[in-house]
């Protein structure tokens, strides 16, 4: 069984708002860092080169507050792909508790770099980004 793909998350001072916890608009700066993170162990250069995502649709449920000096990792799994789309969940927790704080799905579109035009995502493509996907949720 694979890992799920951990990413430690930091929280800074100006992430928090004025309840006393991190602002919801953080979580998604997150989930985009867990998922850009996740790419970037993934492959190589050549591949940076030639492939771009685009985000075309993000929701987010909110379960729990995070406060400042949390520990936070956020864990990632692929879903649904189709054509050159394709699903990402990212589930945000307190690392010391494990307690789920928000979880979020993520449509991503890949581009061809070059023309900025939708790519298929291969089948080797679609098995790489499911690398680490056992266990995350």
């Amino acid at each position: 069984m694979l890992s799920p793909f951990c990413h430690p998350i930091q929280i800074h001072d100006h992430d928090i708002d004025t309840l006393g916890h991190v602002n919801n608009v953080v979580y998604l700066r997150w989930v985009q860092e867990v998922a850009a993170a996740h790419w970037a162990i993934l492959t190589g250069e050549e591949e940076k080169k030639q492939l771009a995502w685009v985000v075309l649709r993000h929701e987010i449920d909110y379960h729990a507050p995070a406060l400042p000096g949390d520990d936070i990792v956020g864990t990632t799994r692929v879903g649904t792909c189709k054509g050159p789309r394709f699903e990402r969940f990212v589930f945000i927790r307190n690392a010391q508790t494990g307690k789920l704080l928000a979880e979020a799905k993520t449509v991503w579109c890949l581009l061809d770099a070059a023309t900025m035009r939708p790519k298929r995502i291969e089948t080797a493509l679609e098995e790489l980004l499911r690398s680490g996907n056992e266990g995350a949720s």
